[in-house]
């Protein structure tokens, strides 16, 4: 089962953001003068809409995606980031999901000794649990558990079950945006608690 950018842009279109075709062409590569030693924006705010994450925090939304999504899943890479990317346009879910992003690298550089995204996939996934995200409530603004459900781990799984991919493994054939489809199960995984589904992969125990 692979994954492709039009699936990321489909879901995306869902959404209502627009111009995530070009999202991730129209920006060169982060340059030593442009960024900082973990890849963010030296920029004034950092915070602009049309610009895209930190490259560091788009490298630790597609491990936490290897993760989450099912082991049958392929092309998460291009997948995630492009999804990302777009979704950065609304201000709020980007500063939101970089500053989760960023704390959970965190976390992972003072416990384990090495960025999300550079851990091996079981480590990548023992952390999240230690941390309890499998079992917290996925909450805007709370704990920090709560807050990587919300804007890491359940933003994920939205973007894979409302694409169209991601949706016929579960039976959500709906046409993004119809009744019965993806707005019933975006609130199912972003309001409802929960615990990581079971993928086959990553998650035994």
């Amino acid at each position: 089962m692979r994954l492709t950018r039009r699936d990321a842009l489909a879901v995306l279109a869902g959404l209502g953001v627009t111009g995530g075709a070009v999202s991730l062409t129209r920006f060169d590569p982060p340059t030593a003068e442009s960024t900082d030693e973990r890849g963010d924006s030296s920029g004034e705010d950092g915070a602009d809409g049309d610009d895209p994450p930190p490259t560091a925090v788009r490298e630790t939304m597609v491990a936490a995606g290897e993760v989450v999504f099912p082991s049958a899943a392929e092309g998460v890479s291009e997948f995630v980031e492009t999804y990302v990317v777009g979704r950065a346009r609304d201000d709020a879910r980007r500063d939101a999901m970089v500053d989760a992003a960023t704390e959970l690298d965190d976390v992972a550089r003072d416990w384990e000794g090495a960025a999300f995204a550079d851990l091996p996939a079981g480590d990548r996934d023992r952390l999240l649990r230690e941390l309890g995200v499998d079992t917290a409530d996925p909450v805007q603004d709370g704990t920090l558990s709560e807050r990587l459900r919300f804007h890491v781990v359940n933003e994920l799984l939205y973007a894979f079950y409302a694409s169209p991919t991601g949706g016929r493994l579960v039976g959500i054939e709906n046409p993004i945006g119809h009744p019965g489809g993806t707005e019933s199960y975006r609130r199912a995984t972003m309001d409802a608690p929960g615990e990581l589904p079971d993928s086959g992969g990553e998650h035994d125990g």
